[in-house]
């Protein structure tokens, strides 16, 4: 019999690659989304790669009686996926109440709810804002994290702080956070990818409807940090392996691979970019010019950031294989379908 996973947000950028990961697998995958930044056209996408359609709830975690009612429909839940959360940077600057409220109460609300329902597994998608500006790059599991610089980065910091008094109040479950850097790129098959609604709050998506002739321009915040060509670096991780991260840490918990019932896991490539050098790498893949200019620093933004991923590499099993230029491609052969269809 197939173990069921619950993957909350599923039908968003991540959650939808960590589903067709999932089946891939051998998984049976149960998704909850309530389609605020995402379209249940998904749902087709991941069917046409894997064969597989996943079942699908359309609904808002934040709400407890949506939560028990699935439990209550799809029994034998035995891992959760929890990509439910908003995420942008400067959105949550301009309303931090709305990121604070949204962003905890889906946690508290499953955590709440694992015992009660015998759920084993929990993976929170955390991120490398928890550790600030870092003192030194590449940064590991063991780095202090930092005062946040965003309303975001507060709510990931809130919410590892939360697992972690669960897990020590002795909660019968395990817990990893995969502290994942900055995700980009799509299923080399352009059947599913990242599409925001509305404009684009993350980089690659703004870079690649610039290409197209959606957006006049890309803007580039700030080219006077202390970085080679000034633009802030980050640690660009290709979609698909960031997705079989996930699939690494469900099957940890699940087969009791670890006496710990809480580990921490940096998920990135190990090597940092710059925006610009990442534009760069996109003229290059794929011989498409994108018009930018710089403008001011944005608030909230760290100056330079990238992961030392080897406690993944050799705790996990887990290792980024995929290229930059190869990552860009999908991007682009994605935006390109998207045109295809009609839709952007």
């Amino acid at each position: 019999m197939k173990r069921r996973i619950l993957v909350t947000g599923g039908t968003g950028f991540i959650g939808s690659h960590t589903t067709v990961e999932l089946q891939n697998a051998g998984y049976d995958v149960v998704i909850i989304d309530n389609l605020v930044n995402s379209n249940e056209d998904v749902l087709d996408g991941i069917e046409k790669i894997t064969g597989i359609r996943p079942a699908f709830v359309k609904g808002d975690c934040t709400d407890m009686a949506t939560l028990r009612k699935l439990f209550d429909e799809y029994e034998g839940i035995c891992g959760i996926i929890n990509f439910a959360a908003y995420k942008a940077v400067g959105e949550s600057v301009e309303k931090p109440i709305m990121y604070y409220r949204n962003n905890l109460n889906i946690l508290l609300n499953l955590l709440e709810l694992m015992p009660v329902y015998g759920v084993k597994g929990f993976v929170f998608s955390s991120s490398c804002t928890v550790y600030g500006e870092p003192d030194v790059n590449p940064i590991t599991e063991s780095a202090p994290t930092k005062k946040a610089t965003s309303p975001y980065g507060a709510t990931k910091q809130m919410c590892e702080d939360i697992i972690t008094d669960v897990i020590k109040s002795g909660s019968p479950i395990k817990a990893i956070l995969l502290r994942y850097f900055n995700p980009i790129g799509a299923h080399p098959s352009a059947e599913i990818g990242e599409l925001p609604n509305g404009v684009p709050q993350n980089l690659v998506p703004y870079l690649t409807q610039t290409a197209i002739g959606i957006r006049k321009e890309l803007s580039v915040f700030g080219n006077d940090y202390d970085t080679p060509d000034g633009s802030f670096i980050r640690d660009f991780i290709t979609i698909v392996d960031l997705a079989k991260a996930h699939v690494k840490a469900i099957e940890r918990m699940l087969d009791d691979k670890s006496e710990e019932n809480l580990e921490v896991f940096n998920i990135g490539t190990g090597e940092g970019l710059s925006v610009l050098q990442l534009i760069d790498a996109f003229q290059r893949a794929t011989g498409v010019m994108v018009p930018h200019r710089i403008v001011g620093r944005r608030a909230g933004d760290i100056e330079k950031i990238w992961a030392d991923p080897k406690r993944a590499n050799e705790v996990l099993g887990w290792k980024a294989v995929e290229t930059i230029e190869d990552t860009m491609l999908s991007a682009w052969k994605w935006q390109q379908r998207l045109r295809e269809r009609g839709i952007m």
